[in-house]
């Protein structure tokens, strides 16, 4: 059985995996994609760890906490990316950076320092 504090970090990772593949998407559809690109290439990196991170805890894999940790770092950049956008009207952008936020904030606490 998973323990309440994996399962509160699973939810926050599975639901900002899916923020960060709409905004990706969003933004392939945006009038100019050029200046997205690190915005898209970030959330895509940030989908594919907050799954591997999520995947990990549900196993109760030992390696658990260390893949919080780049998840958290990752949620962080990502976030951060996306907020730049989001401050000029991308609303796609807010939203992923909140799921970001909220994710890195769920990791932090099961994570270990590097």
């Amino acid at each position: 059985m998973i323990n309440q504090q994996f399962e509160n970090c699973i939810d926050a990772c599975a639901a900002c995996a899916v923020a960060c593949s709409y905004c990706a998407t969003a933004c392939l559809n945006e009038e100019n994609v050029a200046h997205l690109k690190q915005c898209i290439q970030l959330d895509l990196e940030c989908a594919l760890i907050c799954r591997a991170a999520a995947e990990a805890m549900s196993l109760g894999s030992s390696f658990s906490a260390h893949l919080c940790r780049i998840c958290a770092d990752a949620c962080n950049a990502c976030a951060q990316e996306c907020e730049k956008h989001g401050a000029i009207g991308m609303e796609h952008c807010n939203a992923c950076a909140e799921a970001c936020r909220r994710c890195a904030q769920a990791c932090e606490e099961i994570a270990t320092p590097i």
